[in-house]
């Protein structure tokens, strides 16, 4: 994508300016150009801090470059448990006495750790030492659980009206996301810096338990087992194949060593991004920032994902069986988010499958009656993904139906050029879904953080309105003809026993 801001003057413009209303402060991005500031501290950390003064509201947003893509196998799941750790405190919040809590963790450790061996030994464990070993590592947990204040980081930020406090993984990235009255800055500052200067794995442990419950429940859900075998299945090389939840093998087995060997690659300053938007003085943030944040030791950018997915040979399926609602869904192999290819790919998915003015939606469920819904897109991630297809059939149907009126709208992407009309509205639609994006000063801060760290640039969130602008109906034949072919694809389907 380019990089350039000021040149674009155009109808995106135009259209940002509208739309945007108090963001864009005229009719030229510039102006949005001189209300960001940029900086990045000694240690790598960067700022991006966007002032609207509006409302006396901050919206936070930090961006840890680390997600399941960057797991190996034996700790499949961490970035997910970081998410969790993350709200656990630091050495001086969450706890009432962190040496002694410090002390009994390590026991925990070490008891962990001879469980592991022990049972390693299979038929030759020794079930009475298994049993010892198990009865003095709750012994440690009830110690450790002593001396924990709980959710008392949360509530630091709670009582002084904190809203949208969450976080969450992706394959791609980590983020942890809240909104707070602007007088609240600097205690946001602290208690952020906190978690990423002096985080404390506490209840490590007990929270893999939690996640495992979430594994569990993805196990029992048709879909959830759906979609992990049909990534397994589609990705055979990189690790976009596996699970942002993690295997449960290695759920059940990674310990807390191992997570702060994670940490200390994945969530030092160089891989963290930070955007504020809101009532904001950056020369203030500055001083903050270079007060909480400067002191954290820096130390290299670790090395991004070099496995590449090879070609598909031709195509794959799976089918997961079981007593439910019939779903088919199907993939295409795509280049990342900054491909050339990528815009038209989006405009693609809002021609043939976003809402019920799409191709797919009126053929199958409006005019054929065979799905009760079906949309498509691509996904936006850092390394190639998929462009997915999903149908589910109506009463009566079946999923080879649906499949093969999928097939048929793909064809025709291929054979016949869009028309004028519908490329227009296809356009206008590709930017008014991500204008929407910005309405708030949440949603414009994980933007900004998202195209900053996946593109290079956050400039480039506004140029992609020009992108879209210049796409037009022989890109969209060509990408459908690239893309879309037989070995590339795998399909995966739930079929129940009556449809069979």
């Amino acid at each position: 994508m380019p990089h350039s801001l000021r040149k674009y003057v155009g109808p995106a413009v135009a259209l940002l300016a509208l739309l945007l209303g108090p963001i864009a402060m005229g009719q030229d991005l510039a102006q949005f150009e001189k209300r960001l500031t940029e900086f990045t501290l000694d240690n790598g950390l960067k700022f991006l801090v966007l002032e609207r003064h509006e409302v006396p509201i901050v919206s936070f947003h930090t961006y840890a470059d680390v997600g399941a893509v960057d797991e190996v196998k034996g700790i499949t799941g961490m970035a997910h448990i970081f998410e969790h750790m993350a709200f656990k405190g630091t050495k001086t919040i969450g706890t009432k006495d962190y040496q002694a809590e410090a002390a009994a963790m390590t026991k925990m450790d070490e008891l962990f750790v001879a469980i592991k061996q022990e049972k390693r030994k299979g038929d030759k464990a020794d079930p009475e030492a298994l049993k010892k070993l198990q009865e003095q590592f709750e012994q440690a947990a009830t110690e450790a659980q002593k001396h924990i204040v709980h959710d008392e980081y949360e509530e630091a930020l709670t009582q002084q009206g904190a809203d949208g406090f969450n976080a969450y993984t992706s394959e791609d990235a980590t983020q942890y996301i809240v909104s707070l009255p602007s007088n609240k800055l600097e205690l946001w500052m602290m208690l952020e810096a906190g978690r990423f200067a002096s985080p404390v794995l506490r209840e490590f442990y007990k929270e893999k338990d939690v996640v495992m419950e979430e594994r569990r429940m993805m196990e029992n859900s048709p879909t959830g087992r759906l979609y992990e075998e049909f990534q397994g299945i589609a990705f055979l090389a990189h690790p976009y194949g596996e699970g942002v939840i993690g295997h449960m093998s290695d759920l059940q087995t990674m310990t807390r060593g191992e997570a702060e060997a994670f940490f200390r690659k994945y969530y030092g300053p160089s891989n963290l991004t930070i955007a504020m938007v809101g009532d904001v003085d950056p020369a203030h943030v500055k001083q903050l920032a270079q007060k909480y944040f400067a002191d954290i030791p820096s130390g290299p950018k670790p090395e991004p994902v070099e496995t590449v997915e090879p070609p598909q040979r031709g195509e794959r399926r799976v089918t997961v069986e079981d007593a439910a609602q019939p779903i088919i869904l199907i993939g295409y192999h795509q280049p990342n988010v900054n491909h050339p290819d990528s815009t038209s790919l989006q405009v693609v998915a809002e021609i043939v499958g976003v809402g019920r003015t799409s191709r797919l939606y009126k053929t199958l469920v409006k005019d054929k009656k065979i799905a009760v819904s079906a949309n498509a897109g691509p996904m936006l991630n850092k390394y190639p993904a998929l462009f997915m297809f999903m149908a589910v059939p109506a009463k009566g149907h079946a999923n080879q139906e649906c499949e093969e009126a999928i097939y048929a709208e793909i064809e025709k992407l291929k054979t016949e050029p869009v028309t004028p009309e519908e490329l227009l509205k296809a356009k206008t639609r590709s930017r008014a879904d991500l204008i929407r994006q910005l309405d708030s000063n949440s949603g414009l801060a994980a933007q900004l953080t998202f195209y900053e760290v996946v593109t290079g640039d956050w400039r480039n969130l506004f140029t992609q309105l020009d992108q879209i602008e210049k796409v037009t109906a022989d890109d969209l034949q060509r990408v459908a003809k690239t893309y879309f072919t037989t070995k590339n694809r795998t399909v995966g389907a739930i079929e129940t026993t009556a449809s069979r």
